[in-house]
């Protein structure tokens, strides 16, 4: 029995046909009526409204209904469907589409978990893709896309500040580490594997690492050694003068933009360009905050929905993932009021009318423009993620 286990699981699992985007025709009349399960991230009632949003658009457009599944940790997600694999579930899969990017995505790729290499570059919005300006849309934290995912948002780190409280903000992270000195208790980052506090510790090594190329290659002991020694030397510098004395960290960046808010901290970060302007116009920042990046480039990368192999709505999945890549779809998103979430496209290439969709949005006033926002970094290899957090936690032991 045991033999024949193995010979069970050594042989490749048979897929039910896939549709096909060239036909985009026939794709969409398959699926018209369909149900479209989204595993999407849940955490920011915002998101969860403009999700809402393009679930009203596809059932009247496509006659496909979209069912957002909220979810804490992608990598559960993740776990779910290699779950489903090696129990031989090919077909008729819990999860439709998935909101990921990242090291979730390495993972899925590698497992393969992932529909079919080249649906996503076959869709039909995506020859407004801004393949030559933003070359994240097709290398996911240095992991080539291979259109196994398609483009959904752009991501920069933008630090932020109040003008009333920090006329001139630390444009690099060693001014970053004096002012701390000289205003204890008023940075601080969230706690790690939250993902901002992670990114904060990529955009330190950045900072730190004596051979930045390292970063774009999978981690091993010895690249991470040569890393770790300086950018712990730089964070053992700064806890002790972060707020709390680095004996405690806020969870994410709501709690952290909140320390902004009631003045405790001077100074936060957001992987969102517009996330100040979009707290300002609700409220919940004076009109006095601003955004700025750090002299040298902060690090970008693009987040995107996939589909998993055993999807139970291939063709409903590929509509809907066609439908976020739209101009009016990608326009409605960057609204400051909606999202604020930076578009894939090239602009520039759009007809007229939708061009007008983005000429005609305020960005917002905290809201850097492009050419303000500089130079991005690209993300690490997706296994310093893991190995960071790891790190991080194993060091400093916050509960």
């Amino acid at each position: 029995m045991a033999l024949l286990a193995v010979l069970f699981l050594s042989v490749p699992l048979a897929r039910a046909a896939e549709p096909d985007p060239a036909d985009w025709a026939g794709l969409t009349a398959k699926a018209r009526g369909e149900t479209v399960y989204f595993y999407a991230w849940g955490g920011e009632p915002r998101i969860n409204a403009y999700i809402g949003w393009a679930a009203d658009q596809v059932v009247a457009k496509y006659g496909i209904t979209l069912k957002q599944v909220k979810v804490d940790d992608t990598s559960s997600v993740v776990s779910r469907v290699l779950a489903e694999k090696a129990a031989g579930q090919t077909s008729g899969g819990a999860i439709d589409l998935i909101w990921i990017n990242g090291e979730n995505f390495a993972a899925m790729k590698r497992e393969g978990l992932l529909l079919k290499e080249g649906w996503a570059d076959k869709l039909p919005a995506w020859k407004h893709v801004d393949v030559a300006g933003k070359p994240t849309v097709i290398n996911d934290f240095t992991v080539p896309t291979d259109g196994l995912e398609a483009p959904w948002g752009m991501a920069q780190l933008v630090f932020i500040h109040d003008t009333a409280r920090l006329a001139t903000p630390p444009r690099s992270l060693a001014a970053l580490l004096d002012w701390a000195k000289a205003n204890p208790g008023r940075f601080t980052y969230p706690q790690p594997p939250d993902f901002h506090g992670t990114t904060f510790l990529k955009q330190a090594l950045y900072a730190v690492a004596p051979d930045r190329a390292a970063l774009s290659a999978p981690v091993t002991d010895a690249s991470f050694s040569a890393v770790s020694g300086p950018l712990f030397a730089y964070l053992d510098a700064l806890h002790p003068v972060l707020w709390r004395s680095g004996r405690a960290f806020p969870q994410n960046s709501a709690a952290m933009m909140q320390l902004l808010a009631d003045g405790e901290t001077g100074i936060a970060f957001n992987f969102n360009p517009a996330a100040a302007s979009n707290a300002i116009a609700n409220g919940e920042l004076p009109e006095t905050v601003r955004t700025y990046v750090l002299d040298g480039g902060t690090i970008g990368n693009t987040h995107f929905v996939a589909i998993p192999f055993n999807s139970s709505a291939p063709a409903g999945a590929m509509v809907v993932a066609d439908f976020l890549m739209s101009a009016e779809a990608q326009a409605h998103k960057q609204d400051p009021n909606v999202w604020g979430d930076p578009t894939v496209l090239a602009v520039g290439s759009l007809p007229a009318d939708e061009k007008a969709r983005f000429d005609a949005l305020d960005l917002g006033i905290a809201t850097l423009t492009p050419s303000e926002l500089g130079r991005t970094l690209p993300e690490p290899h997706p296994s310093w993620t893991t190995r960071l957090e790891q790190a991080w936690s194993a060091r400093y032991g916050v509960e």
